[in-house]
Formats: C-alpha cells, structure tokens, sequence
C-alpha cells in the first residue's frame, strides 16, 4: 500500500487560480506562490464583508496516544465528504512546525487519501510564514538587548527579561542559556531561553489578529521586560511594533491549497495546543465563513486542550459560534487508554477498547460542557476489526451519544458522506454555546473551573511563585483575561503517563506569564516544556531525496 507521501506526490494538482474559482475567491485577491499554492489578500473581506456566515463545525479528539487518532485526516476528509454530499465546504488547517516534522510527530497535511497538498511545501516552509514569525519574534529579542547595551533608557532590569529567542526546531540544548558571554562588547551578559516558534506570543498574535493594524497594535502591547522598580516594558515601548508588523506584512494572508479530491483549504497560523492556543487563525476562519456554507477546523491534541482553547479563546475574543463538534477516536487509541501496549494493537480487545472508552467519555461530557451539538467520528483503521468497530458504537448508542464511522483515510471523501450528512443535520439544530468560564472570575477560578469541568480534576494546586505572579497580575489589570493552559496532551492529568480517566487528582500550577497582546494569561502545570527535545531515533535520520529528485521519509 502506498504511504502517505507516495500518495501525495502521486495526486495530479489543479492549478490554484482553479481551487479559488472553485472557493468563490475573485483572481484579484490570490497572490500565487508557484502553481499550488497561493496567499489571499486581506482586501477581499471589503467584497465579502457583507455576506452571511456559513456553519463552523470544530473537530477535536480524545487524548493522543502512539496509535494515532487522525483528527487532520477527518477533518480533511468530512471536508471532502460534504462535497460529495453536494455541500459548499471548506477547511481551515494549521501550519505544520518543522520541529515535530524533523522530530517524532510528523506534518499536519492528513494522511492517505484525506490530504491537503502539496503536502511537502506544507510540511516544509510552505510560503514562509513560519520564518517570518521566527524572525519577528527575534527581532524583538535584538533591539532589546541592544536597548540594554546601549545605555538602557529604558531602565530594563536584565534579570527581568521575559521575552523569549525561538526557532521552529526541536532544540533541547536551547531551553537554558548564557549569551553576550566573555566580552563587553557583546552586550550584557544574562541568562536566557529559547522557545520553540509555534509556543511565542507573535505566533498567537497572528492568529488572533484582524488585520496587520490589529497585529501591530497587539504586538505593541506584548511584555518584553521589566523595569529594575518593576514596571513593564512593551514592545512598543522599545520602538519595534512597525518592523515587527512589517516582517509580518505577507504572512498575515491565509495560505489557499486543495485536499486530493480539490476542495479547497486555507492553511494560516500553527500554535501547538499544549503551550499555547492551538487553532489556525481568526483571519482563514472569518475568510472560509463568508466563502463556504460548511467550514471545518480543528483545534490541537484533546477536548481537553484544543476544544478548550478554541472555545474559551478563539471563539470568545473573535465573536464565533460553532455549530458542531466532531470528537474523534479510534479503537486503536482507545486500547491503549485501556492499557494495551503498542505492539499488542492488532490483536483483537474488546474488553480493554470499551474500558479505555472511558476517555472518550470524559471528552464528549467536556464538549457537552459547552453546549454545541456534537457526533462521535470512529475513523478506521484496516487493522480495526468488525466486533471492535460495532462494540465501540453500541457502546456510544448506549449512552446516546450520535456515532458514526468514518473512513476518509482508505477512501477519502467517499468514506465520510455518512458523517458528513449527520454533520449537516446537527448544524441545522440549534447551537447554546457558551464559554465554560467567565473571564470577570479570578485567575485562580478559571483555572479551577478548566481544570475541574474538563479535566475532571478534583483540586488545583499553585506553587509560591504562581501566587507572585496572580498579585502581579491583578496589580495592572491582567487577571481579567482568558486563560491558555500550558498542558500536556496525552493525559487528562498534569502526568503524561496517566492514561484514561483518572479521577480524584489535582492539577499543579508552578508558573504564569501574561501574553497581554494575544489577550490571555499562560497558566504552566506540571512539566510541559515551551521548547521540545528530539527523540532518540528523529524522523530527520530516514529522510532524503531519491536519484529521481523525489523526497522520502516526510510524513
């Protein structure tokens, strides 16, 4: 059978001016980088602006294991299936990071004949996106430090510096450093952290934008550092707010591509869910909305962490209203929620798919939390067996929970219709969405109130030095904010090695920091790292290009 990216490479791509007639999208507006992809200009919402909204439909999932879930293949894929049902659709992804792509994760382009393509620039540097807010970010970090160097005007105390060097790499050694070391004419020297590129504020801020005036207002407002009497110093304090936006110039347009089956797709933004918001950008989705009457997204990793944040957050600061939650699982993943090893997956377990079902559970109660209609998506594997895929929606119809098989990997569009047709219906039903907090509580009650409704938590735990940082903050007003919880995906606890639904557990918070030109507070628990180390055996090790130019090992 062929991989992923054999698939992709196989696929026959229509040029992109064709995908924007197919998205409704004026020739004017699409900026072409090369024949496949293409950048969107912002100026088309001045043609657009006026229409009604389509129906916003969020695919999320259980929390991920090794045995893959495919919540990017179902999305793709129920994208492509409500073409085939004769539905006007779209999807809004995130971009891949190349830390993850090089690391064990992969890309983020779908899999089998669920994908968007070119499926290789995606994963790869795309149109540049991610460079440009790499260099944003940086960029920051320089005129800072030479604000220091330069006789300090500002008064910065160096030990108080909080904004962050980045790169879009997997670089353990970067998480704690010394720079400006040995000589005084390389500045002054002080400790310092890189953190990956998806986890940096200009990377939410890009998601969260407008516009480019909204950006650069917003990155005006970012904390960079504190003065030695403790007062804060912003970006636009330093004088940098205009270069930063004009990095950002060209990166703030959603990115135009089309899945295997040429629906059309719009790519914008990458925040990992885990150390940040994890959901493409307000643009693509306010874009798709007046172009199609059926958007699909997804929101990073679990219920638990995308769902969250893209309800709490996204939805809250942009003024969306999904319609319908898909929540995906695959009896693969659930067996390892119920305590099967890896390499036990193809055997045939009933028993331990239906108690690691338990998870799924706890994720569906979270999205009802929310009060969006919803359905469970099964997508398949070709090892599930028969009696393993039928236990698993017998065991949804029991508890009522709408369930329906979904098949987009093996069969692209034509394996979701069924899915897609229950996703119409429930867009047709009538939506009570509502935040699971209001942002007028405490710091402390938010996170209660995250950590207990959709963790399942029973208490929640703050170090001394997340007791410093809530009096600071409700000092200059910040304690009105949303919160982002920095979590690990693979657990509903702070442990990633706790899997299903545990209970009676508490959730520790050791550290907040205040992103306030995103609009959020970062709450951190456990161990969860904001800069991602490479496993033993990297994917960049079996990667290459062939003696007929073609690359493999990209997956």
């Amino acid at each position: 059978m062929n991989n992923d990216l054999r698939i992709a490479q196989a696929a026959k791509l229509l040029d992109i001016y064709e995908i924007a007639d197919r998205a409704g999208i004026d020739r004017e507006y699409v900026e072409p980088y090369g024949k496949d992809k293409a950048k969107i200009d912002l100026n088309i919402h001045e043609k657009i602006g006026e229409r009604r909204d389509g129906k916003l439909i969020l695919v999320t999932a259980i929390n991920p294991t090794p045995a893959g879930e495919g919540k990017s293949t179902t999305t793709i894929g129920l994208a492509d299936g409500l073409q085939k049902i004769g539905m006007r659709s779209m999807a809004c992804l995130r971009e891949p990071s190349l830390g993850p792509v090089f690391g064990l994760k992969g890309g983020a382009a779908g899999g089998g004949y669920a994908q968007v393509v070119p499926m290789e620039a995606i994963n790869l540097h795309f149109t540049g996106d991610m460079h440009a807010i790499t260099t944003a970010n940086n960029l920051i970090a320089a005129v800072l430090d030479n604000s220091i160097y330069q006789g300090n005007p500002l008064n910065i105390d160096p030990e108080k510096v909080v904004w962050k060097r980045c790169m879009d790499m997997n670089d353990r050694t970067l998480r704690d450093i010394t720079i400006a070391q040995d000589k005084k004419t390389n500045g002054v020297e002080r400790k310092d952290h890189f953190v990956i590129t998806v986890a940096t504020e200009v990377m939410a801020i890009l998601c969260l934008s407008s516009d480019l005036k909204d950006f650069q207002e917003r990155i005006g407002r970012c904390i960079a550092a504190y003065t030695y009497d403790g007062v804060p110093v912003t970006v636009k304090d330093l004088g940098v707010d205009g270069a930063a936006a004009v990095v950002m110039k060209e990166a703030i347009k959603p990115n135009l591509v089309q899945t295997l089956e040429h629906t059309p797709v719009l790519i914008h933004g990458g925040p990992f869910a885990n150390i940040a918001h994890g959901c493409n950008s307000v643009i693509a989705t306010k874009t798709a909305l007046k172009l199609a009457d059926y958007v699909v997204t997804e929101a990073g990793f679990g219920a638990d962490l995308g769902a969250e944040k893209f309800m709490d957050i996204k939805c809250r600061l942009a003024g969306l209203k999904p319609n319908c939650v898909v929540i995906v699982a695959t009896v693969r993943a659930l067996k390892m929620h119920g305590g099967v090893a890896k390499e036990d997956l193809e055997k045939e377990n009933v028993e331990a798919m239906l108690a690691g079902a338990a998870n799924l559970k706890k994720h569906i109660e979270s999205v009802q939390e929310f009060g969006v209609p919803f359905v469970v998506a099964i997508n398949k594997f070709s090892k599930d067996t028969p009696l393993e895929v039928n236990a698993l929606k017998k065991w949804c119809e029991g508890y009522g929970y709408p369930v329906e098989e979904s098949d987009g990997w093996a069969k692209g569009g034509n394996g979701t219709t069924e899915l897609a047709e229950h996703v119409v219906k429930l867009c047709n039903e009538e939506s009570h969405f509502h935040p699971v907090y209001d942002t007028e509580e405490t710091i402390k009650q938010k996170i209660t109130d995250i950590a207990v409704k959709i963790y399942g938590a029973k208490d929640v735990e703050f170090s001394e030095e997340a007791e410093e940082k809530i009096k600071l903050f409700m000092t200059y007003g910040w304690d009105r904010l949303p919160v982002c919880m920095a979590k690990t995906p693979l657990s509903l606890t702070d442990d990633p090695k706790i899997k299903g639904r545990p209970s009676g557990f508490t959730i520790h918070v050791r550290d907040l920091s205040v992103s306030a030109g995103a609009g959020f507070i970062v709450a951190y628990t456990g161990s969860v790292l904001t800069m991602p180390g490479l496993p033993k055996d990297p994917a960049a090790l079996h990667m290459g290009i062939d003696e007929e130019g073609r690359s493999y090992g990209i997956f």
